[in-house]
């Protein structure tokens, strides 16, 4: 059970779409606003936790262009996120948001995150600690899963708020969330690496 409590806290918290997102919302528009947007990603990582759990997302994920789709939609889901991010605290942009993500931004995010199925393929397909008793095992995955994961986000959420409330003025907060933003697109990068490693 420990092994399975430590291969939880460093997959979650290596960076990924969830965390990076987590500290750019944080960056750009505070805390408190960033709050709705975490929730929203707790219920989409449970949701999905659910789908490995049932089997259900292993048959989505069989289908050839349904996984392309569901790619597809991640990439360019991120990159639309990662570019209100960039332009959160600009004065001036063409996209500039008022609002902060929300609820159902950080529910879309983990229903495509392509991390977040490997994330808990590995974690509930792998580490049985009582494979005698499944019911068990897959519950207390789920306890812990979680009581891991809550800590970890608000941790990633403070760290970005804690640049908000610096205030270091339009040029510097621009420079952070453009060096937020540009971190989701290195993890899109990877992602689209990684698909065309998995194809040929």
């Amino acid at each position: 059970m420990l092994t399975f409590a430590a291969a939880v806290f460093f997959l979650i918290i290596t960076p990924g779409p969830g965390v990076l997102s987590t500290a750019g919302v944080g960056a750009g528009y505070g805390f408190r606003p960033g709050l709705a947007y975490v929730a929203g990603l707790f219920i989409g990582t449970n949701i999905v936790a659910a789908g490995v759990i049932t089997g259900i997302a292993a048959i989505v994920l069989s289908v050839p262009w349904l996984r392309a789709l569901l790619m597809a939609a991640s990439i360019g889901y991120l990159c639309y996120l990662a570019a209100r991010i960039a332009f959160a605290g600009a004065r001036v942009a063409f996209i500039e948001a008022k609002a902060p993500p929300g609820l159902p931004a950080g529910i879309l995010l983990q229903a495509i995150n392509p991390k977040a199925y490997a994330v808990n393929t590995t974690l509930f397909a792998g580490f049985p600690y009582a494979p005698q008793n499944l019911a068990f095992e897959t519950a207390s995955k789920l306890l812990i899963v979680n009581a891991i994961w809550i800590p970890i986000h608000l941790a990633w959420l403070w760290a970005g708020a804690s640049l908000h409330r610096l205030d270091p003025g339009d040029a510097a907060q621009r420079r952070i969330n453009y060096a937020m933003a540009a971190s989701m697109l290195a993890v899109v990068a990877l992602a689209i690496l990684s698909g065309a490693r998995t194809a040929a």
